[in-house]
This record gives structure tokens, C-alpha cells and sequence, in this order.
């Protein structure tokens, strides 16, 4: 038997995901909450590949408002002198260059508006002064987002785990978990590698490995893992970290100024997936070879808006597998078919952007009597009580990832 033997919540999976769950349940007062992790730290997987935006530009009034919770928290955060999450509230343009996608950012402004974010949509000439070293001669309109921001994805989740455990949450690293024990219908105790955690409750915030910990419970979700890149090059003239983030979908390319040099990622047109059913709960996730061919896609695309990013030195790839569901939507809330097992997984990319938000989706359907529509509509329920076969769900899931970008979508 271990020593943290019994609590009312557990939770699988030390990554943003997980920490931003734990810190909103302990917000809400609830801190008799274990957090497990098979890695030594926190933050170890697929945090560690993000790329450390934080956009609150949605296409409805829901997301955005949820990802202006990640934004109040991460303000809250870094006013913690002893650790701060490294967030900088530097404001982002997305950037149109033809006049269906001036059309696109003016009802996105609208949904900004109805969410109560504050925007501003400026013609290109207006827009310069944001990113003096963009070539801005082709752009027809910016959506300025001043309150948007980056941030360090390892310092994000260095201040979750800080906060939790000043709150009570008790963190276990280096814990494998091993199987869900259930009766009639209902979690009792997680199984370890260290003994067995007697608990109400379960929340699988497990990354690209969430299908393998929710198969413990006998459940069978389409979350699959969608690779990723972006990288990182030496300093570049004009560029310092107070320049805004940017987002260009026409070129489905997104980035920031990394100290004086650049970050630039974007989605793939032709994506490529893995089954999570090819490796296994204790193994690691396949590792991602970078692409070359895609990067200089990346490179040759925005070097046209700026062109001292071709053939710039490249000092990072960084590259993961970031997990999509078929329908483009989170996995969040409790199972009907195995009570106290709930989902905190399905992030589309929004993993450390939108933890906070999530967290507090997470809060809400357990515990609000008449949780929203929207989050109703996030339960896992939606694959485990309708038919669906793998080989459509990993297309579909793809398809999400390769028109990120596309209007409408």
C-alpha cells in the first residue's frame, strides 16, 4: 500500500492540461486532489513542445471567453514573485491579405465583441506600426488583440505546480499508472506502480497518451496525436521580444519574436497522424523527426512578408504530437458509462493556451448543477454512445489539424 493510499480526486497526467485542472479544482476548494506523473517532472511531454502563444481570438463567443481565463490566470500567475509563468502581454495582429479574410477578422470581431474582448480592426498601413520589420504592402486589414500575449511553456506549468501544492494538491512524480479499478459501473482506486490510490474520482489529462489511460476504464476514444513543428532562429535584425505575436492563416503560419530572433510554425496541408493504439500506456509516444521540406515551407512562405527569414540558422526545432479529436472539440467531463472517470483531454493544440480554461471547464461540469451548453457538448459521451470506426475518426482528425486556418473552420 502507498503512503498517499486515498483521495477524493485523482489526476493522471502532469502536464498543463493537468496542473491547470488541478489548480482550478483546488480554486474551487476542492484540494484533496492527488496529481500523478510517470515522468520525473512536470511538464515533460507535450508541454514541453509548445510554442508558448496565447490567442483569445476565437470563432465563438465560448472559446473566447475561455481562453480569456487562461489570460486572467496567467496574469494572476506571474504576479507570484517566488514563480512566474514568464508571461508577456505583448498583443497580437492577425493578418489578412485578401478581402474574404478582411471579411473573416470583421465577424471575428464581432464574436470578440459578444464575448466582451476588446479588439481592433485596422487597415494595413495602421497596422505597421506593430511589426515595423513585416513588409505590410500586401496586407489589407490586422485584427490587433492588445490584451494577447506568449509565455514559457515550462515556467506555465512550473507555476501551476507551485500554486497547487502551496494549495494542498499533493503531486506524485515518477508514478506509472498502471489500471482503473471500477464496481458496478463506478471508479473506486487507480492502480500504481507505488500501490493503489482509493478515489471518487479520476481525470485523465494525459496527453497523447489519454486513449491508453481512458482503455483502463474500458472506454475507446478517438484522440489521436497530429504532428507539429515550428522553429527558432538566431537574431534577426528588428526583431525584440516586445513585437506582438502574429498569425497570417492565409499562409497558415503563426509566430513570435524569441528574444531578438524568431519563432514560426504552421500547419501542415497534408498532416500526418499516428493510431495511438501503436504504442503502448508505459511506452513513449514515436519520436518526430523534423521535416525539412515543411520547415522551408514555413521559411519560404513568410519570407515573403519578411524576407530575412530565408535561409536564416535555425538554433531549435521544436516538433510533438499534440492531440485532435474528429470534431475539432476538447474532450471534457464525465463518463455516463463509468462513473468519477472524466476527460480532460482532446486539446486541438490549445494545451497550455488554454489549461486555465479548461480547468475551469472541467470544475463546471462536475459541479455546477446546469453546466452550459457548450460544455455539455464537450463530453466524452458523444464517442462512446454513438458508432464511430477508427479510420474516419484519424481522418477526420487530421482534416481538423491541415484547416486550422481555413476560413470558416
Amino acid at each position: 500500500m502507498s503512503p498517499f493510499a486515498e483521495s477524493e480526486i485523482v489526476i493522471v497526467g502532469a502536464g498543463a492540461i493537468g496542473l491547470g485542472v488541478a489548480y482550478s479544482l483546488a480554486r474551487s476548494g476542492r484540494t484533496d486532489v492527488i496529481l500523478l506523473e510517470r515522468a520525473a517532472g512536470v511538464g515533460r511531454v507535450t508541454t514541453a513542445q509548445g510554442a508558448g502563444l496565447c490567442g483569445q481570438v476565437r470563432s465563438s463567443v465560448e472559446r473566447v471567453r475561455l481562453a480569456m481565463r487562461s489570460v486572467e490566470t496567467f496574469r494572476e500567475l506571474q504576479r507570484d514573485a517566488e514563480v512566474a509563468p514568464d508571461w508577456h502581454e505583448v498583443g497580437s495582429i492577425r493578418i489578412a491579405l485578401s478581402a474574404p479574410r478582411v471579411e473573416e477578422l470583421r465577424h471575428l470581431q464581432t464574436v470578440c465583441e459578444r464575448a466582451g474582448l476588446q479588439v481592433a480592426l485596422l487597415d494595413g498601413a495602421e497596422a505597421g506600426r506593430f511589426w515595423p520589420p513585416l513588409d505590410f504592402g500586401a496586407v489589407r486589414a490586422v485584427l490587433w488583440c492588445a490584451t494577447d500575449g506568449a509565455m514559457t511553456p515550462s515556467a506555465v506549468v512550473a507555476a501551476y505546480e507551485h500554486r497547487c501544492r502551496r494549495m494542498g494538491v499533493r503531486l506524485e512524480l515518477g508514478t506509472a499508472v498502471t489500471g482503473i479499478t471500477c464496481r458496478q459501473g463506478r471508479v473506486v482506486a487507480v492502480e500504481t506502480e507505488r500501490g493503489e490510490i482509493r478515489c471518487r474520482m479520476v481525470i485523465d489529462a494525459a496527453g497523447a497518451h489519454a486513449y491508453h489511460v481512458a482503455r483502463l476504464a474500458g472506454l475507446e476514444l478517438p484522440i489521436i496525436p497530429v504532428r507539429h513543428e515550428y522553429f527558432d532562429t538566431v537574431p534577426l535584425a528588428g526583431l525584440d521580444p516586445g513585437l506582438p505575436c502574429f498569425r497570417i492563416p492565409e499562409l497558415t503560419l503563426y509566430g513570435r519574436a524569441i528574444g531578438e530572433g524568431l519563432r514560426l510554425g504552421g500547419w501542415e496541408a497534408d498532416a500526418l497522424s499516428i493510431d495511438p493504439r501503436s504504442f503502448g500506456l508505459d511506452e513513449p509516444t514515436p519520436a518526430v523527426e523534423p521535416d525539412p521540406g515543411v520547415l522551408a515551407g514555413f521559411e519560404e512562405r513568410f519570407g515573403r512578408l519578411f524576407p530575412a527569414a530565408r535561409g536564416a540558422v535555425r538554433t531549435r526545432v521544436g516538433r510533438g504530437w499534440p492531440t485532435f479529436t474528429p470534431d475539432g472539440r476538447f474532450v471534457v467531463g464525465e463518463s455516463s458509462r463509468v462513473r468519477g472517470f472524466v476527460m480532460a483531454a482532446g486539446c486541438n493544440a490549445h494545451g497550455i493556451s488554454g489549461s486555465a480554461g479548461i480547468g475551469r471547464l472541467v470544475v463546471e461540469s462536475l459541479f455546477d448543477p446546469k453546466p452550459s451548453d457548450y460544455v455539455r457538448s464537450l463530453s466524452p459521451d458523444r464517442f462512446t454512445e454513438r458508432p464511430w470506426d477508427w479510420d474516419t475518426a484519424r481522418r477526420l482528425a487530421q482534416r481538423v489539424y491541415e484547416t486550422y486556418y481555413e476560413l470558416g473552420a
